[in-house]
């Protein structure tokens, strides 16, 4: 009886964490963006203000900026105002890092990296890594990188705790039928497979 209330228990869990997050995340958004619109709006407009304009308020303002990077100049504008976040020793890695990751997703990225799935195979092992193509050739690296037809390839960690780039020949490369995203999301949990489980003792050796 003990065993099912923990995996009902860890099976609920499971369900409401992303869904609450989710929420949770939606929430801050409209909250943040409600107050703002209240203390820029309302007193504007006053009774003709009606709850909800905040939304309007935060989606105009993200579709605003990505219209203003999108104009010649604003680059460095942008890098003047990063100046705090890429100085300072631990706020430089953490945001560092985040941008990078959201610059891989950017649909502005540079086409001709392209972003591919891949499953590592190493020489001689019965051995599958499974990892993003970051990097299809190496030859504008720096001296001391071996040479050849290699690629850059990232690979996750489970639950997003970090990962490792690895630097490899194409050959050992086998492209994945499947979404950037689909393979981080399934990276996040460390690719758990929702089937019902084995059970082991059935497959005992006699």
């Amino acid at each position: 009886m003990t065993k099912n209330l923990s995996q009902y228990f860890f099976r609920g869990l499971i369900t409401a964490l992303p869904l609450g997050l989710t929420v949770y995340l939606l929430y801050v958004f409209l909250s943040w963006s409600e107050t703002l619109a209240m203390q820029l709006i309302r007193p504007f407009i006053g009774k003709l203000y009606v709850p909800g304009m905040g939304l309007l308020l935060g989606i105009s303002g993200i579709v605003l900026l990505g219209m203003l990077m999108s104009q010649r100049g604003m680059v460095k504008l942008l890098t003047l105002v990063e100046l705090p976040f890429t100085n300072l020793p631990v706020v430089k890695s953490i945001y560092s890092s985040l941008k990078s990751f959201a610059d891989y997703f950017s649909p502005q990225r540079n086409q001709t990296v392209q972003q591919t799935v891949v499953a590592l195979k190493l020489p001689g092992l019965a051995l599958e890594l499974v990892g993003l193509i970051t990097r299809q050739s190496v030859d504008d690296l720096p001296p001391g990188f071996l040479q050849g037809d290699r690629v850059a390839v990232y690979l996750p960690m489970g639950y997003m705790i970090g990962g490792y780039t690895v630097f490899v020949p194409r050959e050992w490369v086998q492209p994945i039928s499947m979404s950037v995203e689909e393979a981080m999301r399934s990276a996040l949990f460390a690719w758990m497979s929702s089937a019902p489980s084995v059970d082991w003792t059935d497959h005992k050796q006699p």
